[in-house]
């Protein structure tokens, strides 16, 4: 009978879900002159800066440094604006919450959803950089589609867990932007991991889930492997556990939001 009534409700409101995630994506290119373009352009143009900077200053010996960095820069930059946005996807649609029922989890699914469709766009400038550095490519690159799942997964659970804490505590923000800027010197992003100690790096391997995501995609695409299970299996592992835990908190608070928005 749950099964029926989940499957009917998601049936009914999938329109309304569909709606919002296109007045999301168009909100974000609104009045630019080269609208979808700049989904390639700028982490084609933020990259370019990056390679100059860090290969001058720090001459890290990477491989490949462009497709490094740009890989982890992808997924970093996906998680970093669907959680920052998805903060918001509650308290920003208090007056349709007020007005009538619709299921809360819709708005910061369809957040989190936008968010994934800019990223898939922006892998245009991923592709461009595997054809100009010389990538090769083979039939492992079927895999990245698992990769992206798992990294969704991962996004929404965060995602739902930071709008129902967001809706009590506005405070969340700010923590949130610091551990962001915290996170994103702890992820492998433009460095090797090599660089750091051992104690950071077990942190990092171990601790850091975007870290499992990124070390997958790369290993594919500079090494021409297939990533190793135990690597998958923690990808999956810390989505799955973030979006149990966020979808268990948004739960259980969700009949008090009225109260707050």
């Amino acid at each position: 009978m749950t099964k029926k009534i989940d499957k009917s409700v998601i049936k009914r409101y999938m329109p309304l879900y569909r709606q919002l995630v296109s007045k999301d994506i168009k909100l974000k290119y609104r009045r630019s002159f080269l609208g979808y373009i700049w989904s390639v352009l700028n982490p084609l143009m933020i990259m370019a800066i990056m390679v100059v900077v860090f290969s001058s200053m720090f001459r890290f010996n990477i491989d490949n440094y462009p497709v490094y960095l740009i890989i982890g820069q992808t997924i970093f930059n996906f998680v970093n604006e669907a959680t920052t946005k998805a903060m918001w996807s509650i308290l920003g649609n208090a007056a349709l919450l007020k007005k009538t029922y619709v299921p809360k989890y819709i708005f910061t699914m369809s957040i989190v959803s936008s968010s994934f469709v800019n990223m898939l766009f922006s892998l245009g400038a991923m592709l461009l950089v595997f054809i100009f550095t010389g990538v090769g490519f083979t039939w492992k690159l079927l895999f990245v589609p698992v990769i992206l799942l798992q990294v969704f997964v991962f996004a929404l659970g965060l995602g739902l867990f930071l709008a129902q804490a967001t809706v009590f505590f506005r405070d969340v923000q700010y923590i949130y932007a610091a551990f962001l800027t915290a996170w994103m010197y702890c992820t492998p992003i433009f460095y090797p991991i090599e660089q750091v100690s051992e104690q950071m790096a077990w942190f990092i391997r171990n601790i850091n889930p975007l870290y499992a995501y990124i070390q997958q995609f790369r290993v594919i695409a500079l090494q021409g492997l297939m990533p190793e299970s135990g690597l998958v299996l923690m990808g999956f592992a810390w989505s799955l556990g973030m979006l149990l835990f966020g979808a268990l908190t948004f739960h259980r608070s969700q009949d008090k939001f009225i109260l707050y928005i």
